[in-house]
Formats: structure tokens, C-alpha cells, sequence
């Protein structure tokens, strides 16, 4: 639901909130199928390493409710149907991106994950993708809008995923997978890491002020959400412990919602 919803935004504020419906309603299927099959492939991939884990025990695959050639199969089958919707009824930039997006996730992130703790880099990468996705569905011109965004997305996912490597850091030693929680149990690596990538997603969404006449409100928007993820963040690097990394975790799943619907009315101020 994330991922459409950034997709979502960046078209509108790429369109300056003048969306042709038919593209974007072609490139959000062919978004949603593909990275429905990224995510089923990944569990497939995942299937041993999910059983050793409490908190992924019970998915389809582990539990034994799903075959793993079914599983297989199914991901296979959406992918495949999302890159041809993609090829067939978007333009070939866009649909290079949801392919890039779906390598990144299933053929290079998945398998880093149990190899070093910069999988969490690689993913970023891949997890922000839709921003563009969303720019070229717009028609726009590729400005430094489209490189905030993409920003936003990118450094919003590092205090996100370290807060979920911390409270689960258990669960990933058992699993093997190289989290930074994991090869630095103290947490401090993480929690500066939360802490940079916090204050550079900050900085990042303040750019799109740079593209409207008057952009104090925006900024004030901005700046306010931004300063709060910035001091979860803080609170998780000083601390280190499974209160404030749940107050991080649900603080980066309330930000990045308001902060899109800061940006969507962008284009009215």
C-alpha cells in the first residue's frame, strides 16, 4: 500500500496536480502485480530461514500451508504478468523501472540479506524506485523534484528498517541473516545510521520548497515532521533499547503518509 501510495504522489506532484488518470491507473496495476510477485518470490527464497524465525514462523511457506513449487509459481507468474503489463501499457522508461525495482528486490537485496549487513543499502535503493515510477507516470520533466523524492524514500527506509532489525535482532541471528543489529549487537552502528539517514531524509523533502513561488507552509510541514523523525531517531541512538525502537518504528509508519500528503498539496500552495 506504501509503494502505491509514493507512486501516487510523485505523479501528482510531477503533474502539478494535473494526472492524466489512464497512465497512472495503468502503471499502479502494473506496480501493484509486480511487486506482489517480488514480495511472493521472496518468501520463496526466504522459505528456510523464515521457519527459523518466531515472528515469520507462521507465513504460508514455513507453516506448511503453501507447496514451495506453488509458491514458486505464483511469483513467477506475477512478475512475469507485471513486467509484460508494464512493457505493454506504460512507456518504456517506466516500465524499465518496475523490472529494475523487481531485480534489485528478489535477484541482488534478497540474497545480501544472509551475505553483509549493506543489503539494507541495496534494498533502499530498490524500495525507492517507485518515486520515479510515479515521476515518469506524471509526463514531467526530470528535475530536482523527481531527485528529492526518490531522496525522501530512500533515507526514510534506513531508520524504518533499523528500528525492525533491532526489536528483531534475535529473530535475524537465528535466521543468519548479516543485519546491522546483528554484526554490531551494541546497536550503536544502527542507531547512527538511524540518526544520519533521519536528518538527511529531513533535508531531502525541504527541496521541492525550491519549486513553488511562496513554500513556507510547505517548509514549516516539512521541517515539523522531519524535526520529530529526527528525534525518534535520537531517542533510538542514545537509548538503544525496544521502547523507543518501537516509538521509531511507528513514528517512520506515521511520517511517511503525512509527509506525502504534505507533498500532494505542493502543487496548491
Amino acid at each position: 500500500v506504501m509503494v502505491l501510495i509514493a507512486t501516487v504522489t510523485a505523479a501528482y506532484v510531477g503533474a502539478w496536480g494535473q494526472l492524466d488518470p489512464i497512465p497512472l491507473l495503468h502503471g499502479l496495476v502494473g506496480t501493484l502485480v509486480i511487486a506482489s510477485g517480488a514480495c511472493a518470490l521472496n518468501q520463496w527464497t526466504e522459505r528456510e530461514e523464515d521457519g527459523r524465525m518466531p515472528r515469520t514462523a507462521s507465513r504460508p511457506l514455513p507453516a506448511g500451508r503453501l507447496q514451495p513449487e506453488t509458491a514458486f509459481w505464483f511469483g513467477a507468474g506475477l512478475s512475469l504478468l507485471g513486467a509484460l503489463y508494464f512493457l505493454f501499457f506504460t512507456s518504456l522508461v517506466t516500465a524499465l523501472l518496475g523490472i529494475a525495482s523487481w531485480v534489485i528486490y528478489v535477484l541482488i537485496y534478497t540474497p545480501l540479506k544472509s551475505r553483509t549487513s549493506l543489503n539494507t543499502l541495496v534494498g533502499a535503493i530498490g524500495g525507492a524506485l517507485p518515486m520515479l515510477i510515479g515521476w515518469s507516470l506524471s509526463g514531467a520533466a526530470w528535475d530536482g523534484r523527481a531527485a528529492a523524492l526518490f531522496l525522501v524514500l530512500f533515507f526514510w527506509q534506513f531508520p524504518h528498517c533499523m528500528a525492525i532489525a533491532w526489536l528483531y535482532r534475535k529473530d535475524y541471528a537465528l535466521a543468519g541473516s548479516k543485519m546491522l543489529t546483528v554484526t554490531d549487537p551494541s546497536g550503536l552502528a544502527a542507531g547512527r545510521q538511524a540518526v544520519f539517514c533521519a536528518a538527511a531524509t529531513t533535508i531531502a523533502s525541504l527541496a521541492p520548497a525550491l519549486y513553488v513561488p511562496d513554500g513556507r507552509m510547505y517548509l514549516a510541514c516539512a521541517a515539523f515532521l522531519g524535526g520529530a523523525y529526527f528525534m525518534c531517531a535520537s531517542a533510538f541512538l542514545i537509548l538503544r533499547d525496544d521502547f523507543n525502537a518501537r516509538i521509531l518504528l511507528r513514528g517512520s509508519l506515521i511520517y511517511l503518509p503525512l509527509l506525502m500528503l504534505v507533498l500532494a498539496l505542493l502543487p496548491h500552495w
